[in-house]
């Protein structure tokens, strides 16, 4: 345990008792004016694993191969953002199909279709290729065991969280769930978030949606958020809303 000099004695930093609880950096000591080299090598390290996780890829093939699990259709389709600065600096075009991919939901649209999933790369790709499959494993079976018909799955390449409007409207879908990798910080460029949509159209805003966050083992488990996103999913269905008119109460549920 770090210790602190207080008058002409060290006693043990009562910071150190929360580090159990947070990855934030607390409690870090100082060396001097600055903080400890060991400390600003790390924060240093950090920011480069979130400079990286804005500029992944994501790993189509693999994420193409480890679908085929679910013995679901899987469409490849890109926003109108043709690259990642034009991506990061208008995030209007993230939030449509390009002409390609319209098309081609188009031609696989079902007649009918409960919830489609979309995996898109958003600020994170990492978080994606690391988390998204794990997370389905759980997921799928759940919504399937209540017979929920699932539509294709489409990967989307340089995507904002409201193309799953897009998406959803012309697949037809109840309801649209979307994957997407959450902006990196300094503890975390790993995390994945989840975004529900009852009635996906274009022109939707965020109170449309609700939102699961800091989807990762360190974070929230693939089985808690499974769990959280399959209850809020019934509930867009039995209230036939979400966003902030469908609330989690599932805790109080289980108190």
């Amino acid at each position: 345990m770090d210790k602190i000099k207080i008058g002409a004695q060290f006693q043990d930093d009562p910071l150190d008792q929360l580090k159990q609880f947070t990855a934030a950096r607390i409690g870090i000591g100082r060396t001097g004016a600055s903080i400890p080299l060991k400390q600003s090598l790390e924060l240093k390290l950090a920011h480069a694993h979130a400079r990286d996780a804005v500029y992944s890829d994501l790993d189509i093939d693999k994420l193409s191969a480890d679908l085929k699990q679910f013995e679901l259709p899987v469409l490849l389709l890109h926003s109108e953002a043709t690259y990642r600065e034009m991506y990061l600096q208008r995030p209007d075009l993230g939030r449509l199909l390009d002409k390609k991919s319209i098309e081609l939901t188009s031609y696989h649209s079902p007649n009918k279709t409960d919830v489609i999933i979309i995996i898109a790369d958003g600020l994170s790709a990492t978080a994606v290729n690391h988390h998204a499959i794990s997370l389905l494993k759980v997921l799928i079976p759940q919504l399937q065991s209540v017979r929920l018909k699932i539509g294709p799955v489409s990967l989307v390449k340089q995507g904002r969280v409201a193309i799953a409007d897009d998406i959803g409207i012309h697949l037809k879908a109840k309801l649209s769930l979307i994957l997407i990798g959450e902006r990196p910080g300094l503890s975390s460029a790993d995390s994945l978030g989840c975004y529900i949509t009852y009635n996906p159209k274009p022109g939707l805003t965020d109170e449309s949606r609700n939102c699961i966050s800091n989807i990762r083992p360190h974070g929230l488990t693939f089985k808690s958020a499974s769990k959280k996103i399959f209850y809020l999913i019934q509930e867009a269905f039995k209230l036939k809303l979400s966003g902030v008119g469908l609330k989690d109460n599932a805790g109080l549920l289980d108190s």
